[in-house]
C-alpha cells in the first residue's frame, strides 16, 4: 500500500507541476497584460510603468518561479481590483462552492444508485430502457442550458425558488439540481453495470443456493460489490463539481469560487485567475489520487 501511495503521489505531483506551468503560461501568453491593465489610451511609457510595477517585464520563467516560491509561503499575491490578498478571497468564497459541490454529489448518489439498481434488476425492459434514456439525456444537456430551464420554470413561472443569491439554503436548491443531475448519469450506468455483473456472479448464486432472502442477496452481496466503482468515481466527480461550479454559480449568482473566477476574468485580475485555476486543478488531482487509493483499498483485485 505504501509503494502504491508513493507512486500515485509522484504522478500527482508531476501532473500538478505541469498544470501550474501550463496555466501560468497560458494566462501570460493570452495577450499583453500590461497593455490591458494600463488601458486602451495608455502611452508606451505608462504601459512600461505598469509592466514594471507588476513584474511583467521580467522573463516568464522568473515570474513563474517567483510566483511558486511566494505560493509555497502562503502568498498568492493581491487582487488588482479589490486590493485584497488572493488567498483571503479564495477562503471567503470557498465555503459556498464546497457546500454546493457536496450537496450536488449527495443528490447525484441518491438518484443514481437506486435508479441503477432498479434498472439492473429489470434488464432489457421498459424500466431499464427508460433509465438509460434518462442517463443519456442528462449527460447530453449542458449545465448552463439546464440551469436556464430550471430558472424559467421554477423561479420565473412557478416562483417556487429564488433566482439568485446565496444567503439561505433555499438558494442552493436549483444550483444543486443543475450540478447533481449533470453528474448522475455516469454513476447510474456504473451502478447498473456493476449490479448486472454481480447478480450473475458465482458468489451471488451461492448466496441464493444457501437460502438467503432476495433482500440480503441484493444489498449485502451484490450491491456491496457493484458500488466499488461508484465510490471511486464519486471522489473524482467531486473535483469535477468544484470546477464545474464556475458556470452554475455565475448563472445563479452564488458568491462562490466560480463567481469569483468569472468576475476576475472580466476584470483582467490575473493574480486571482491563475490562483483559482491552479487551486481547482490541485483539488481535482488530489481527489483523483484519493479515488485511486480508495478503490485500491476496497477492491482486492487491484495489485498494490
Amino acid at each position: 500500500m505504501l509503494q502504491f501511495f508513493i507512486r500515485r503521489l509522484g504522478v500527482s505531483l508531476l501532473v500538478a507541476v505541469t498544470v501550474s506551468v501550463i496555466g501560468f503560461a497560458l494566462l501570460r501568453l493570452s495577450g499583453d497584460l500590461a497593455s490591458a491593465l494600463a488601458g486602451e489610451t495608455a502611452t508606451p511609457e505608462e504601459i512600461a510603468r505598469v509592466a514594471a510595477m507588476y513584474g511583467l517585464d521580467r522573463p516568464l520563467y522568473v515570474q513563474y518561479f517567483d510566483w511558486v516560491w511566494s505560493a509555497l509561503h502562503g502568498d498568492l499575491g493581491t487582487s488588482l481590483f479589490s486590493r485584497v490578498p488572493v488567498l483571503e478571497l479564495i477562503v471567503d468564497h470557498l465555503g459556498v462552492t464546497i457546500a454546493l459541490a457536496l450537496c450536488s454529489l449527495l443528490l447525484s448518489l441518491l438518484v443514481a444508485i437506486p435508479l441503477g439498481v432498479v434498472a439492473a434488476m429489470r434488464p432489457n425492459t421498459w424500466i431499464d430502457r427508460t433509465a438509460l434514456a434518462l442517463a443519456v439525456f442528462g449527460q447530453a444537456i449542458p449545465n448552463f442550458w439546464f440551469a436556464l430551464i430550471l430558472i424559467f420554470v421554477f423561479a420565473v413561472k412557478l416562483q417556487w425558488a429564488p433566482v439568485s443569491g446565496s444567503d439561505t439554503w433555499v438558494h442552493f436548491i436549483l444550483p444543486t439540481v443543475t450540478l447533481g443531475l449533470g453528474t448522475m448519469p455516469a454513476k447510474m450506468r456504473l451502478t447498473r453495470t456493476g449490479m448486472i455483473d454481480a447478480l450473475s456472479s458465482d458468489f451471488v448464486r451461492t448466496a441464493r443456493a444457501k437460502g438467503l432472502s432476495a433482500r440480503a442477496v441484493l444489498f449485502k452481496h451484490a450491491l456491496r460489490t457493484a458500488i466499488l466503482p461508484v465510490v471511486s468515481v464519486s471522489a473524482v466527480s467531486l473535483g469535477f463539481l468544484l470546477g464545474g461550479s464556475v458556470i452554475v454559480e455565475s448563472v445563479f449568482g452564488l458568491n462562490g469560487i466560480g463567481q469569483l473566477a468569472f468576475q476576475s476574468i472580466s476584470q483582467i485580475d490575473f493574480p486571482v485567475v491563475q490562483s483559482i485555476l491552479v487551486f481547482l486543478a490541485f483539488c481535482y488531482i488530489f481527489l483523483t489520487m484519493l479515488a485511486d487509493l480508495i478503490n485500491a483499498r476496497l477492491d482486492p483485485r487491484i495489485k498494490l
